[in-house]
């Protein structure tokens, strides 16, 4: 049976938790479409979640992989379009380094950008069919979301694996998250966490679906 790799971040920054990893751990051994779904936790520290993403890709050898993490103040589910090579944070990572343009791969052959090859416009429509309300983003930030993005396209390209569906999927804050924010700050919008899961396995069907 092809596999879906499926992954999620550990919590950052302020944030008391984080509804990607929640998501992940939730669907991860079920079967959706054509796909068994294999998850995993991916670290926020991009040479250590670069390293993760290599060892999770070169020994499940997916069909497909889907890639989540946290957009805090986001409104709804978006799917990334792009990835850069470059890497300029506003906040410090868990290991509590910042990186200003600084590129997210240096090897000579890497590209400047990488579009998803995830079947971007069936997932929002699916995600509508559904009644969850989500779009395409045009920017994954330049935080550790955008650097394993670019990463595992980057490492699909290079094992010429490059038909591999590879992309990104945000998820806006659940309720914890919402509930974090300091009260002298401007609230957050949230989805309940069961809608961000519910969310993440539209999409990852969709994507089994057409393997």
């Amino acid at each position: 049976m092809p596999t879906l790799l499926l992954t999620g971040f550990e919590p950052f920054h302020t944030h008391p938790s984080n509804p990607s990893a929640q998501a992940a751990g939730a669907l991860d051994g079920l079967t959706l479409g054509w796909a068994r779904v294999v998850s995993a936790l991916l670290p926020v520290e991009p040479h250590a979640a670069g390293d993760a993403l290599r060892v999770l890709l070169e020994r499940q050898q997916p069909d497909a992989l889907l890639l989540t993490g946290l957009a805090a103040g986001r409104p709804q589910v978006t799917l990334e379009r792009v990835a850069l090579n470059v890497m300029d944070f506003v906040i410090p990572d868990n290991a509590g380094q910042v990186y200003r343009d600084h590129p997210a791969c240096a090897d000579a052959s890497a590209p400047a950008a990488y579009l998803s090859t995830l079947p971007l416009r069936a997932v929002v429509e699916a995600w509508r069919a559904a009644g969850i309300p989500g779009s395409i983003s045009n920017t994954a930030g330049l935080y550790v979301c955008n650097f394993v993005l670019y990463r595992a396209l980057h490492h699909l390209a290079s094992a010429g694996r490059a038909h591999v569906p590879c992309g990104f999927l945000h998820v806006p804050a659940n309720a914890e998250v919402a509930l974090a924010v300091p009260e002298d700050r401007a609230p957050i919008p949230y989805l309940p966490q069961t809608e961000i899961t519910r969310a993440v396995r539209v999409a990852a069907e969709v994507v089994a679906c057409r393997l």
